[in-house]
């Protein structure tokens, strides 16, 4: 065939519109059914379902099916982009809600304003039974939990309750977050000026996912707390002393630890070595200034960057304190489990270096959502905030339950969002049944069959 003949042949002549129900975003359809199968939605109406004070309008669980349906797609996260789905009945049918019943920016907006602070810091406890339920099905034999803000750039709103001067000198917010693995398990909201460990917060949020831990999971499972320098005190080291947990803590270089470095001698100095860097390093027992006792303490230093060695005289330093391996609690609960090797002074390097992968989650954060919060006042920005944290979380259950064996685990949201949830898809009406319908190619590159059939038979979980 020539050229010109295939033109001819393959020439579209003109553009009509269509009364099909079309979607661009089919694979929605797989989180909604995923979302109804673990029973989420029930428990939302129990613990947030006295912000009705009428019957009019739509039911809350809609509402939040709605808000988490849009911030899984993340098109547009602006609150506007409302209003377009509220014309597009394909998107209604995907998400399973009448064309009529969609929101509006403006009934978002009031939604978000209803809440109180009481109903706020209900977020936190849904937040924390998804994890036990994540904890139950992976059955871990320890638990490391990293702990650290994530500051967010506002500066660019205008003026906004609770934006402050951070310390990477931006005007946001400075929320602490508690991770999991890859899972945001708990946080509490605060304005950009509250300092990492700012008032008694970080030792209230320990005892009480710890204590959730003991009472609904296992009261021996070995559990380990990461920090960065920020949340060096001795208080917290205190509570979690009390608490029979250990910690792995950054602490602060002063004065008189260059002065021990220098004068250890080089028989005393070991190596550690991960991949193809090498840390030079030693023990010693500190105790600073008010302290009551003396603390397990690393100075470390990398001894290359990027595959160059370094010289002494240049070399970073840092020092990491621990509760490790000092006979409290923490090591016989670790040698019961099997994580003896935990004990030596390389796996507790390797513990503080994994903090790393605590940053990552806070990244697929920013990823996942805008840093930039839509209203004015703390209080509904909170909510936003947690409703957020409730969306992503769900996010990353419904990547690991349903979609593992098409996009890793370790994807970012913006993968999965194209590969997964940017489906074209037909809805149909027949025969009294709804059918979502898709290409040939489609439903055999994604293995559809077997993502539908993941989506609507979750791993059984009872909320506590």
């Amino acid at each position: 065939m020539t050229a010109k003949a295939q033109e001819r042949k393959c020439k579209i002549h003109s553009a009509e519109c269509t009364t099909d129900t079309l979607t661009s975003r089919g694979g929605l359809q797989l989180f909604v059914r995923y979302v109804y199968g673990i029973q989420l939605f029930s428990h939302l109406e129990r613990l947030f379902g006295g912000i009705r004070k009428n019957n009019k309008g739509q039911a809350v669980t809609e509402i939040f099916k709605q808000i988490l349906c849009f911030l899984v797609d993340g098109t547009s996260l602006h609150l506007s982009h409302f209003d377009s789905l509220k014309k597009d009945p394909g998107y209604a049918a995907t998400i399973e809600t009448e064309a009529g019943a969609m929101l509006s920016s403006h009934s978002v907006k009031r939604f978000f304003k209803a809440f109180s602070w009481f109903r706020i810091w209900l977020f936190r406890r849904i937040l924390q039974q998804l994890f036990l339920r994540r904890l139950r099905l992976a059955k871990p034999e320890i638990i490391e939990i990293g702990i650290d803000t994530m500051v967010m750039d506002n500066s660019e709103a205008s003026v906004r309750h609770g934006v402050q001067p951070t310390y990477k000198n931006v005007m946001g917010f400075q929320p602490l977050q508690m991770t999991w693995g890859r899972f945001l398990i708990d946080a509490v909201f605060r304005g950009g000026k509250k300092h990492s460990n700012h008032g008694d917060t970080v030792g209230k949020m320990v005892c009480h996912v710890v204590g959730l831990i003991r009472r609904h999971y296992s009261e021996d499972v070995p559990i380990i707390i990461r920090m960065d320098s920020g949340f060096f005190d001795q208080k917290l080291f205190k509570i979690f002393e009390k608490l029979s947990i250990g910690y792995v803590c950054t602490g602060k270089l002063y004065k008189d630890i260059h002065a021990v470095a220098k004068a250890t001698e080089n028989i005393h100095w070991k190596r550690y070595q991960k991949d193809r860097h090498v840390w030079a390093y030693f023990e010693f027992g500190d105790r600073r200034g008010n302290w009551s006792k003396f603390r397990r303490a690393l100075y470390c230093q990398p001894m290359d960057k990027n595959g160059q060695l370094l010289l002494a005289f240049v070399r970073p330093a840092n020092v990491i304190y621990t509760n490790i391996g000092m006979g409290c609690p923490i090591d016989v609960q670790l040698e019961k489990a099997g994580f003896s090797n935990l004990l030596e002074a390389s796996s507790i390097l390797e513990m503080s270096h994994g903090r790393g992968s605590d940053e990552l989650v806070h990244r697929a954060l920013k990823d996942f959502v805008t840093e930039a919060l839509p209203f004015k006042r703390f209080a509904p920005n909170a909510a936003f905030y947690y409703t957020v944290l409730l969306a992503f979380f769900l996010f990353e259950c419904f990547k690991e339950d349903v979609c593992s064996e098409v996009v890793p685990i370790e994807s970012y949201p913006t993968t999965l969002r194209r590969k997964i949830i940017d489906i074209a898809a037909k809805i149909v009406r027949t025969s009294g049944k709804i059918i979502l319908k898709l290409t040939q190619s489609a439903w055999e590159l994604l293995n559809f069959n077997k993502l539908w059939t993941n989506s609507g038979t979750p791993p059984v979980f009872t909320w506590v």
